[in-house]
């Protein structure tokens, strides 16, 4: 079945998200974090190895955990996300372990996810991770990939300058 992209909901959705470094104090539901957790339970890893997992952060204590390791622009909720290599598929031909790309995908689902829940939400990076592990023992034997803040996005919340920056299809693909 062909299908017209050009009104595709989820285009529509991935154009107008952006990472958002602005949120409002109001709580995310407990609802909308397991609807968000559900979409990166059902994210597609390879060979569904799934060597990942999440550390849904919302409570006061835990949020508290996080702050000296990242402000996540005041989000009231996060996502820590952790892989673990010896769990995952391997590429026979050269050894490329598929660890953090399963839990990239895993991300995307993420912050898709609570895009379409009206949610904002911003891959955090920047982290020193032997803090995360000393604040977040329970972490132990995961190598936490990235952290994710999401919450309800602040009034003024805006996409930095950057986020329309694309380059033209021509230049980003090669059809052959």
């Amino acid at each position: 079945m062909k299908r017209d992209l050009s009104h595709s909901a989820f285009l529509e959705l991935a154009g107008e998200r952006f990472s958002c470094r602005k949120f409002n104090n109001q709580p995310v539901s407990s609802s909308k974090i397991d609807q968000i957790l559900e979409a990166a339970r059902l994210a597609p890893t390879a060979c569904n190895k799934q060597p990942v997992h999440i550390w849904a952060l919302n409570s006061k204590e835990a949020m508290q955990r996080i702050r000296p390791i990242h402000t996540l622009f005041g989000a009231p909720a996060a996502f820590m996300v952790g892989c673990k290599s010896d769990e995952a598929w391997v590429r026979v031909y050269d050894g490329k372990n598929g660890a953090e790309t399963d839990a990239a995908i895993v991300g995307t689902h993420i912050i898709l996810a609570a895009a379409d829940l009206g949610l904002g939400c911003t891959w955090v990076g920047s982290f020193d991770p032997a803090n995360l592990a000393e604040a977040f023992p329970e972490t132990q034997g995961y190598e936490i990939t990235a952290l994710f803040a999401v919450g309800h996005p602040a009034a003024d919340a805006v996409p930095s300058e950057r986020h329309s920056l694309r380059k033209c299809m021509e230049e980003f693909v090669t059809k052959l």
